[in-house]
């Protein structure tokens, strides 16, 4: 089993590139919502095919469009006749989203770079914009400050300011309760349980939406990526951290509270490798970027001197594994092996269709080579049928924010339609 390569995302629509929501998982949801989002979902479609595609009557359909015609959310389309079609009758119509009815923002604020995009209500792209991180570990006032900073880039971008936004949505790495907004502990936040979405929606002056940064990465493959035709699949992503986004029967699982599916912090080894987490084994302790540059100064020789940024001593890692240096190459070695043991737990877990390993450090293929993928099969039950697909994603930053932007471009649009 091969794990598969997939074209990049980052330049695509929000509109006509998600998933047609079936009826029975938008439990919660008005008719006028779903509808909303089935236009969405295909950028442009004619009424009678929204009334089969959600299986509800014409006439429902066609009152409820009128109403998001006069709220400003859609519009109709003339489409263009077949030459046999000419001059019978009013020409084709079909309904798509109004581009200027409301513009949002996705953010995502991480250990190294902080990235921001502007979307309209129509997905697509206006601004954008990317900030380094001067440290690994900010107070939450400095993340505060890195918010406003890299938001403002993406604005002046687009040539829009603050008052044009609908909402925010925020990504970030950790422990994050999308429901409260509150953050019980992230890496890039030193102080715990801080007031994320409340704090900077008073700052900014305007609705902000919070989740785990793992989560953002999913909901782009399920509004515009790999998972669009899907019901169940998983997406891990391996950066400087380990995350996980899950999601059955087409929506994001979040847990009880709001904390669920972190896989990083299962536990791989009792009172094994220390964790940032604070706790000892797990899985992250071994795989992730501070795993790999830990075991990197005994693998290089390194000295206390050798103060470089992560990704540079990770760099210089992967060479020595490429040149045959036994050290370097046994390292990214057991990073596979307890990838292919996590890997198996959620096999065994969730059954998902398929996994998607997703992020920058994707590029290392010790990390989902030929044997990772065997002992991941090795290790999960053995029913006779054959394990899930796997793909890599070596996405760039901007794709995590148009995944808060599509978070926010969701809550916006709930928020817009009177039902």
């Amino acid at each position: 089993m091969k794990a598969a390569e997939s074209s990049d995302f980052s330049t695509t629509p929000l509109v006509g590139c998600g998933p047609l929501i079936p009826a029975r998982t938008t439990q919660g949801r008005g008719l006028k919502q779903q509808i909303f989002e089935c236009i969405r979902a295909v950028g442009e479609i004619p009424r009678v095919s929204i009334a089969k595609e959600l299986s509800v009557s014409a006439g429902s359909v066609t009152s409820l469009t009128a109403e998001l015609i006069d709220d400003g959310l859609i519009r109709e389309i003339e489409v263009s006749k077949r030459d046999e079609d000419s001059g019978r009758g009013r020409p084709p119509v079909s309904l798509g989203v109004q581009q200027d009815a409301g513009f949002v923002a996705g953010l995502r604020l991480s250990d190294y770079r902080h990235t921001a995009v502007i979307i309209d209500f129509a997905g697509n792209s206006l601004g954008q914009a990317s900030e380094d991180a001067d440290k690994l570990h900010h107070s939450f006032d400095e993340i505060l400050v890195a918010a406003d900073t890299v938001l403002a880039s993406a604005l002046a971008d687009a040539g829009k300011s603050i008052d044009d936004l609908a909402a925010v949505g925020v990504g970030l790495p950790g422990l994050v309760d999308h429901g409260t907004g509150r953050v019980p502990w992230s890496p890039v936040i030193r102080e715990r349980d801080t007031t994320l979405r409340e704090t900077l929606s008073a700052r900014i002056g305007c609705p902000v939406t919070v989740d785990n940064d793992a989560n953002m990465v999913t909901l782009a493959e399920l509004w515009f990526g790999a998972g669009r035709s899907l019901n169940n699949f998983a997406s891990i992503t391996i950066e400087h951290g380990i995350g996980m986004g899950l999601v059955l029967d087409h929506q994001i699982y979040r847990g009880a509270g709001g904390l669920g599916t972190e896989i990083g912090h299962t536990k791989v080894q009792l009172d094994g490798a220390l964790c940032r987490c604070g706790q000892r084994g797990c899985l992250e302790a071994y795989v992730a970027d501070y795993a790999l540059v830990r075991e990197a100064y005994t693998a290089l020789n390194l000295g206390k001197s050798d103060t470089g940024l992560p990704h540079a001593i990770l760099e210089r890692l992967y060479e020595q594994a490429k040149q045959g240096n036994d050290s370097a190459r046994a390292i990214f070695h057991r990073a596979g092996r307890y990838l292919a043991l996590g890997l198996a737990n959620i096999v065994n877990l969730f059954d998902p269709s398929l996994i998607l390993l997703s992020g920058e450090r994707m590029k290392y293929d010790y990390l989902y080579a030929e044997e990772v993928l065997t002992d991941m099969s090795n290790l999960i039950l053995q029913t006779g049928r054959p394990p899930p697909r796997v793909e890599t994603h070596a996405w760039g930053g901007l794709v995590w924010a148009r995944g808060a932007a599509a978070l926010a471009l969701d809550h916006a649009t709930k928020a817009a339609i009177k039902t």
